[in-house]
């Protein structure tokens, strides 16, 4: 088998967003099956994650798969270059398109570059020779790179012009055919990266990581309506039988939302409107300085969380509570209720197409309730993390104030060098007092007032009232009250702990 393209990137960049690396590699493909319909589906690409089986030799595997890929597309990014073993792949694609060269007089542009994010400065030289940006792709991609596109329009017009110009660029370069390297060893293989100096710095990070529960559309109809950019209302699971409300009604016209082919592409508010609401909270945290990633919840949501927790990474849930209560969602909700993740915020909106009060709006908060059982207790207080009832025109302020509470409580648990901690979260240093707010006390400091006549032979008699012990003065001579402010500068985006797995 020779795949049409080979998929190069680090595994930190799929950790710290995979569902965005997976979103590419998927339309990358997609698009690539719909230009080039005579390739099988297992023709088209190679994946480690979706190759790979337990017992395999996986740098054979990989070797084998290097070295026969028409086409390799390297995913950009400082956690790239860091990574040794994304420039044993690199370097050893780049000599087989050299020796192909050399043997046929042929120059094959099958290294494909993609820049996830801007890469470190100094580069290998060999990596500069190859161009990695064109003015076509706009200035959004050339300065942010793809995961910035992803992250602020995942479905976009600039998004998608990428991702079609990469795939037709795999087409033209996979139909040379570059040669073979059978005996390819990616392990002897010297590669021309990581370079000690511009390996990724470890610190803490300033990510918000978002999870959505949602319903999708899953007939036909409703799928088709989709894929041409509609977004179609599809009846709520778990809704009683039409005329069954309980109270001789009917649940049928209550849809809650409106849904595309995938969950993050929930739409809770009327009129349904672009983005979701999952990519709407992405371009909310990230206007305030943050980065995001997004992700479906999954069996796996609680290691998630806890991840998340050891990065020093602050969560948020996106909750479709009509979707709450069924599975895949259900036990994976009711696990994350039992467990302590303080630094984790949980929003439920209500929905504009929501039943109003009566019968049928309760046994949807009912069962609500039974799915996060202990959460649902802390949703009232100064700064509950667990927010129901998220109507449209508070959506963006409930999500950044959880946001800020939830960094907050981070905060509160790291104690080495609090100062680095909270730059690191965009925070000023801790509180100072402002000049010209003070309130002097009496009497003022000596240096400031008149001397004092000497004071007369001691005489029988009661005391002369002097100012501050005249009574009815309450103020303590000395006493000062000041008034702080904390300063809170623009963010700044802090480099991520770790090192890069590949």
């Amino acid at each position: 088998m020779r795949p049409y393209f080979f998929f190069s990137y680090a595994r930190r960049d799929h950790l710290d967003g995979g569902a965005f690396v997976d979103q590419f590699f998927t339309d990358l493909r997609d698009e690539l099956a719909r230009i080039e319909p005579e390739a099988g589906p297992g023709e088209l690409a190679y994946r480690d994650t979706e190759r790979l089986r337990v017992g395999d030799d996986w740098e054979r595997q990989l070797s084998l798969m290097v070295g026969a890929s028409r086409t390799m597309v390297a995913l950009y990014s400082p956690a790239y270059f860091a990574s040794d073993y994304c420039g044993k792949e690199w370097t050893a694609f780049d000599l087989r398109t050299r020796h192909h060269e050399e043997r046929t007089g042929e120059s094959v542009p099958a290294l494909i570059p993609v820049l996830w994010e801007p890469p470190p400065e100094d580069l290998p030289v060999e990596v500069r020779r190859i161009q990695y940006v064109q003015d076509d792709f706009g200035a959004e991609y050339a300065t942010g790179g793809l995961r910035h596109l992803l992250r602020t329009d995942p479905h976009g017009t600039a998004y998608r012009l990428v991702v079609r110009v990469i795939a037709e660029r795999v087409r033209e370069a996979a139909a040379w055919r570059v040669a073979e390297q059978r005996d390819l060893d990616l392990g002897r293989v010297d590669g021309c990266f990581p370079v000690p100096e511009i390996a990724v710095p470890a610190g803490r990070s300033s990510l918000v990581r978002l999870f959505v529960a949602a319903r999708w559309a899953g007939d036909r109809a409703a799928a088709a309506a989709a894929a041409n950019g509609d977004r179609v209302p599809a009846q709520r699971s778990g809704t009683p039988a039409a005329g069954t409300d309980g109270a001789g009604g009917s649940d049928e016209r209550y849809r809650g939302g409106w849904y595309g082919p995938h969950p993050r592409d929930w739409a809770p508010y009327h009129p349904p409107r672009l983005p979701s609401l999952a990519v709407q909270a992405q371009q909310v945290i990230t206007r305030a300085g943050h980065s995001t990633s997004l992700e479906t919840v999954g069996a796996d949501l609680a290691d998630a969380l806890d991840r998340a927790r050891e990065n020093n990474e602050v969560s948020v849930l996106l909750v479709d509570p009509w979707a709450a209560g069924r599975e895949p969602y259900r036990q994976a909700l009711r696990d994350f209720d039992r467990q302590n993740h303080p630094v984790t915020a949980v929003l439920l909106p209500d929905g504009s197409d929501d039943p109003p009060p009566g019968p049928a709006r309760a046994r949807l908060w009912e069962g609500v309730r039974e799915v996060f059982a202990r959460t649902w207790l802390h949703r009232s207080g100064p700064e509950p993390l667990f927010r129901i009832h998220v109507r449209r025109e508070r959506f963006e302020r409930e999500l950044m104030s959880t946001v800020t509470v939830a960094q907050n409580r981070l905060l509160d648990q790291i104690d080495d060098d609090p100062v680095t901690a909270r730059a690191q979260f965009g925070l000023g240093p801790d509180p100072r007092p402002m000049p010209g707010l003070t309130i002097p006390a009496w009497p003022p400091p000596a240096a400031s007032r008149p001397p004092e006549p000497p004071e007369p032979p001691a005489q029988a008699g009661p005391p002369l009232p002097r100012p501050g012990n005249t009574p009815g003065n309450g103020a303590a001579p000395g006493a000062r009250a000041v008034l702080r402010e904390e300063t809170v500068p623009p963010a700044t985006r802090a480099p991520r702990e770790g090192e890069a797995d590949r």
